[in-house]
């Protein structure tokens, strides 16, 4: 059986960003450290980082006055960083920056007259953070042709739509379609704007199902990126699982199967496709060979005071986004990444990619090992 690699595929930019915050200022300010939600949808990273210290908290009040509070990837509504504010919490934003990027679209909008609607998941982090962003009515959420349906707004209003960061094009093209239809006037984000992250893997898993008689996707069972993996993998004609780690696998699942692809959310660890890749050399697949794919070179900076002695004077302050040092410490593996950053942009780096060589195996060969610091 031989083993191909979707590229690209595992850790995005803004989730490297979102566990170096944490691992930055466990480092200094020492455990316990508060972060308010999961800092990330994986469960191993999450485990590994309590391991450490580090305490997961769904309200502000769980954290003591005066401490350290750090905000997830998936960004928290304003009454959140109010009430840090308010109990005098020192806050460190690891908001992925395409996700702020949506906030300040959702004001501009809201103070253009506006009303905004959300595509996305209700439930989901991310987009309960967007909800509670101010706007002069609140958003309407819809992730169904039957949800705009549902809308009782009239044809004349101006209305105005953003987007989950973790749908792709294909995942709201139709939907957009659907509102356009309904109110002409429709404003909306360039499509540059949405995830480059779940584009190019959704990309990925769609040429790598065209090429094997299974796929595997490696994710957690929570992750809305990692369960559309799997259903675009199916969507192409394969069979498809989603598990969490190696031994989650049925051996049963590759009866027959003569090419078994892998993928991995944005939010999957190096480790854990290294860890599958074994598992299945081991059942007698032959060493694991990477598909020609986009190589993402996009780098966010880290949050304001994890790159110098204290923070800020100020701490209660929301953070600003600021030049950070390249390396990129993952909480499952040394992930070690190239900064592309300018001075005083307020995204490291722009999107850029280049091809890689089929038949590389050094993301396989590489072995990650467990950051110490």
């Amino acid at each position: 059986m031989e083993i191909l690699l979707a590229q690209p595929r595992g850790f995005c930019a803004g989730v490297e960003r979102a566990i170096d915050s944490v691992e930055r200022a466990l480092a200094r300010f020492g455990a316990p450290l508060h972060v308010f939600h999961e800092i990330v949808h994986n469960r191993q990273v999450v485990e590994d980082l309590r391991r450490r210290g580090v305490v997961f908290v769904d309200d502000v009040a769980q954290v003591p006055r005066g401490e350290v509070l750090v905000f997830s990837a998936h960004g928290v509504a304003d009454a959140v960083l109010e009430a840090a504010q308010a109990r005098g919490l020192r806050v460190i934003d690891a908001t992925c920056p395409l996700v702020s990027k949506v906030h300040q679209q959702v004001r501009q909008y809201s103070a253009d007259g506006r009303r905004v609607i959300l595509i996305g998941q209700v439930g989901h982090d991310e987009v309960e953070g967007t909800r509670g962003v101010a706007a002069a009515e609140p958003l309407a959420v819809v992730g169904s042709a039957a949800d705009i349906a549902a809308l009782d707004w009239p044809g004349d209003t101006r209305a105005a739509y953003v987007t989950q960061t973790t749908l792709s094009i294909d995942d709201t093209a139709g939907l957009i379609d659907v509102l356009r239809q309904r109110w002409p006037d429709l404003q909306g984000p360039n499509t540059s704007d949405i995830c480059y992250a779940s584009q190019n893997r959704q990309f990925a898993v769609r040429a790598l199902a065209r090429q094997v008689d299974a796929v595997l996707v490696v994710g957690a069972r929570h992750s809305a990126n990692a369960a559309r993996l799997r259903e675009v993998a199916e969507q192409a004609g394969v069979r498809a699982w989603l598990i969490e780690e190696a031994n989650e696998l049925d051996p049963a699942w590759l009866a027959g199967v003569r090419q078994v692809g892998i993928t991995a959310a944005a939010s999957t660890p190096p480790a854990l496709v290294d860890a599958l890749c074994d598992r299945l050399v081991a059942l007698g697949a032959s060493a694991p060979r990477a598909l020609p794919g986009e190589v993402e070179r996009v780098r966010f900076r880290l949050p304001a005071g994890l790159d110098t002695p204290a923070l800020p004077e100020q701490p209660c302050a929301p953070p600003r986004l600021h030049p950070g040092p390249p390396a990129v410490m993952s909480a499952l593996g040394a992930h070690q990444s190239s900064s592309n950053s300018q001075a005083g942009a307020p995204i490291a780096a722009q999107a850029t990619s280049c091809t890689l060589e089929a038949g590389d195996t050094s993301a396989w060969n590489r072995r990650s090992k467990v950051a110490a610091k």
